[in-house]
């Protein structure tokens, strides 16, 4: 490129003077292994509207040694619409029945390493041409083609590897966002009524303007392209983001007016306690029909009657188990204790035996996150 135009436009530019039949997309940090494409290009041989992914591999980039022998991963992302891996799930395994060549339908791909019959990316609208440098863009083609009629695979017979940085070596002009903006785009087109649960959790985006987005409408319609809760009913049951949940919003001690917050921490940490503020984010939490509080993929966890941590959600109940009682307002955990305010800290909770008492009594105030 002559000027500087960011991964997305470059990727389209490429595209455009490609002269063969199926698109190849790499890193410029990857390196490839012996008979990598092959495989590939003989899945979408087979069915043109399947995009096709490597198993990619690390590459250290302290040595640059090559890691072989990754296993088949699966593509998600969370509430945050970040992507992120996830192992296999057990749906996918008894498809495969057992076959380690057979392909891993995947809902999402990571966005650097695929392969895709060039007339078909044409056919779903290439990237979003207001899409800016980078951001987004893995998300929204992972979404057309799973609603609009295609598939996508991770091919473990093809292996590529990555140098995966610790940090991020580039960088933006200030007050600048592209993320965001290419997030509202992807949002406003594809996420139907979803968007307005995406805007509670990262409501900066909500105030971004999105540009026009006419074209990418009319592509969606003109694709007869099926819902996003077709999407994450069908191809993601796995996801995080809510389906038929039981409630969605605050959970608010009624003794002391704050809310359950992770203040930001992931999983591993203690779960803390903050003034309610109504504006989403780190208070929401789903109570689910497995009887957990989630925030995204962790959950509220409880072992031996030690602290109340977030932990990874297992969706194996025990630790993980709390029982709602609308009635009584009690949040009571599998081990039989409430939860409650800790007598040392304000800052975060506990569980203690139940005794009916305003601190163990929890509201669960509903958002409108889903209009």
């Amino acid at each position: 490129m002559k000027d500087r135009s960011g991964l997305i436009r470059a990727r389209m530019a490429g595209a455009a003077v490609a002269k063969g039949q199926v698109l190849t997309f790499l890193d410029s940090h990857c390196e490839v292994t012996e008979g990598w494409l092959e495989p590939m290009l003989a899945r979408i041989a087979e069915d043109r509207t399947t995009s096709v992914c490597p198993v990619i591999d690390v590459i250290s980039d302290d040595t640059f040694q090559y890691q072989h022998g990754n296993d088949p991963q699966m593509g998600g992302f969370g509430w945050s619409l970040f992507f992120k891996w996830y192992p296999v799930p057990k749906r996918e395994q008894v498809r495969r029945k057992g076959d380690p060549t057979e392909p891993v339908r995947s809902p999402t791909m990571a966005g650097g390493l695929f392969a895709i019959d060039k007339s078909y990316f044409e056919e779903l609208g290439q990237y979003d041409p207001g899409f800016n440098i980078w951001g987004g863009e893995n998300l929204e083609l992972s979404f057309k083609l799973w609603m609009c009629g295609g598939k996508l695979e991770f091919i473990p017979c093809s292996h590529v590897g990555h140098v995966f940085r610790k940090k991020s070596p580039y960088h933006f002009p200030p007050g600048t966002n592209y993320v965001n903006k290419n997030n509202k785009r992807l949002a406003e087109v594809w996420l139907d009524e979803y968007k307005n649960f995406y805007y509670r959790i990262s409501p900066s985006v909500a105030k971004t303007d999105p540009g026009d987005l006419s074209d990418r409408l009319n592509l969606r319609k003109n694709l007869n392209c099926k819902s996003f809760k077709w999407y994450l009913e069908n191809i993601y049951p796995e996801s995080s983001w809510p389906v038929n949940y039981q409630f969605m919003g605050e959970v608010r001690n009624m003794e002391a007016h704050v809310c359950l917050d992770t203040m930001m921490k992931e999983a591993g940490h203690k779960v803390g306690l903050y003034g309610c503020h109504g504006q989403g984010g780190n208070q929401i939490w789903a109570y689910t029909r497995n009887n957990e509080l989630r925030h995204d993929d962790i959950c509220l966890d409880v072992a031996r009657g030690g602290p109340v941590m977030m932990l990874s959600c297992h969706m194996q109940g025990g630790n993980q188990h709390w029982n709602y009682d609308e009635s009584s307002k009690e949040m009571k955990h599998s081990s039989g204790l409430c939860l409650d305010m800790s007598d040392k800290s304000r800052e975060e909770p506990t569980v203690q035996a139940c005794n009916g008492k305003k601190s163990q009594k929890w509201d669960l105030k509903t958002l409108d996150l889903i209009s």
